[in-house]
């Protein structure tokens, strides 16, 4: 059990650490052949859905970090880290807390010791109430921005919309999807369920996240702790994780 788990959690280290610097790559050779990102002619009305969209989905991956993170100062830094290199901040966050994970811990699925905090240590304010309204709000939200842009701008699969920042956008976007599709494959009881789930975050971006966790947040209990929504089923009561 011990050798998988550390198979296992050498191959997140792995695809991390390369998604990361496949995005840095991207963001350099984009910057040289393409320009500054910041002119006002790039941000056409798709754009700025999909930049909504990625940021969307930075606020869930922030979520989490400020339940990790020991200090608020900490928190800061890495929400800004976030917000200002994307993925980039993303795949360095977790390949960080990967490195974390001690070696004495790995007869735990890796998964659950790089989701929760190393302590469970809970504040009297609900936080699944929170969540419910904020990811609630948020997909709604969502859901308004990506209407109005299909009704006023047509549908975003034209040639001429694949400027290179826009490339660069999406590949930035879908390597914050594919950290949030490993939590939920993790959550999914079955392979088919967490593939359904997958599918829909490719094709409904942060929708789909701010939808997923809502549902996942409604099978607590107020009064249960908010890590809960990071484990599935059997590690949430103690039970050992079968094969999916």
């Amino acid at each position: 059990m011990a050798m998988a788990s550390s198979s296992t959690l050498t191959a997140y280290r792995v695809l991390f650490t390369a998604l990361g610097l496949f995005m840095l790559a991207t963001l350099v050779y984009t910057l040289v052949t393409d320009g500054s990102p910041f002119r006002r002619e790039l941000l056409t009305p798709w754009m700025s859905a999909t930049l909504v969209d990625f940021y969307a989905n930075v606020v869930a991956i922030s979520v989490w970090v400020i339940y990790k993170e020991s200090s608020w100062i900490s928190s800061v830094i890495w929400i800004v880290l976030l917000v200002c290199f994307g993925s980039i901040a993303t795949c360095a966050y977790i390949v960080k807390k990967l490195y974390e994970v001690s070696s004495q811990g790995l007869a735990q699925d890796p998964l659950d010791l790089l989701l929760l905090r190393n302590d469970h240590t809970q504040k009297r304010f609900s936080f699944v109430v929170f969540g419910r309204i904020l990811f609630s709000i948020l997909g709604v939200f969502m859901v308004a921005v990506i209407s109005y842009t299909i009704i006023t701008d047509g549908l975003p699969f034209r040639m001429e919309l694949l400027t290179p920042w826009m490339a660069a956008t999406l590949i930035d976007f879908y390597i914050n999807v594919v950290a949030i599709s490993v939590w939920v494959a993790h959550k999914e009881s079955t392979w088919i369920g967490a593939l359904f789930w997958i599918c829909l975050l490719i094709c409904f971006g942060s929708i789909t996240t701010c939808f997923y966790i809502v549902s996942q947040l409604f099978r607590l209990s107020p009064q249960e702790p908010i890590y809960h929504v990071l484990l599935d089923f059997n590690s949430k009561y103690g039970k050992s994780t079968p094969s999916k």
